[in-house]
């Protein structure tokens, strides 16, 4: 159940990110989707989705290898108080 839970919490940023790639698609052929008034604020949104969206993926694989000690020692947690 646990898989499952990780599963659709890593399903929703890359939704995210797959729709920020389709909104900068879109804006390079100059199709204007409809919840936007100008290519560039769909432009600027594709943008900000694709940052959220693979950050956020980053983020857990990161913590994720963090707690199973499989990063280098750069990326290791400070310990220092």
């Amino acid at each position: 159940m646990a898989r499952m839970a990780a599963f659709i919490v890593l399903l929703i940023p890359a939704i995210m990110a797959g729709a920020g790639i389709k909104f900068l698609r879109d804006t390079l052929y100059g199709k204007l989707l409809s919840p936007f008034p100008w290519l560039w604020l769909q432009f600027v949104i594709g943008i900000i989705f694709i940052v959220i969206g693979l950050g956020f993926f980053a983020g857990f694989l990161l913590n994720r290898d963090r707690k199973n000690g499989r990063v280098a020692p750069k990326f290791q947690k400070d310990t220092k108080n």
